[in-house]
């Protein structure tokens, strides 16, 4: 059965449940199944050496999660060639590559949980309620290991790029 947490993210105000585990630094990552591409599937062992930003954004179609993605693919290339950026919603694979194309997104990749939802229960964003993941930061050093975390209490806020730089940058060395 699901972990189901109440009481801790709201959207606009309103309370929300997030299925699955809160995760925590020095976590091991879960696994998941998530698609790159309509017939093309990624797990997180596809990224193994690599320390990987994971930006979890409930919709690429929103100001919020828009920006979002704008500012983490705009650092990249500050973050060196050993970290990768992904960037997981529930949108299409299809609304995602017209939202990279249209934006110029070209450093960040993006990945759909649209048919498994398998990254949202392991990593505790999915939301019972719309079936969307809420908006969160996890680093991932080149061992899968969690090193940092952010979970947003309300969805419509922005994350703490800053710091989720900074801890990037800090496993870079």
């Amino acid at each position: 059965m699901v972990q189901e947490r109440t009481g801790v993210a709201t959207l606009a105000g309103q309370a929300i449940t997030l299925l699955g585990p809160e995760l925590k630094i020095g976590d091991k990552a879960p696994d998941f199944r998530i698609s790159r591409e309509l017939l093309t599937e990624v797990s997180l062992a596809d990224y193994k050496g690599k320390i990987k930003l994971i930006s979890v954004v409930p919709s690429l179609d929103t100001g919020v999660c828009d920006a979002q993605t704008r500012r983490f693919n705009q650092e990249a290339a500050n973050l060196g060639e050993n970290v990768v950026i992904l960037t997981i919603s529930v949108d299409l694979p299809f609304a995602q590559s017209r939202f990279c194309t249209t934006a110029g997104i070209d450093k960040v990749v993006a990945l759909s949980d649209y048919k498994h939802r398998s990254f949202g229960q392991a990593y505790g964003v999915l939301i019972k309620e719309l079936q969307l993941d809420q908006r969160a930061i996890f680093i991932v050093d080149a061992d899968d290991t969690i090193r940092y975390v952010e979970y947003l209490k309300e969805m419509t806020d922005h994350p703490d790029y800053e710091a989720a730089l900074q801890a990037s940058r800090d496993l870079v060395g």
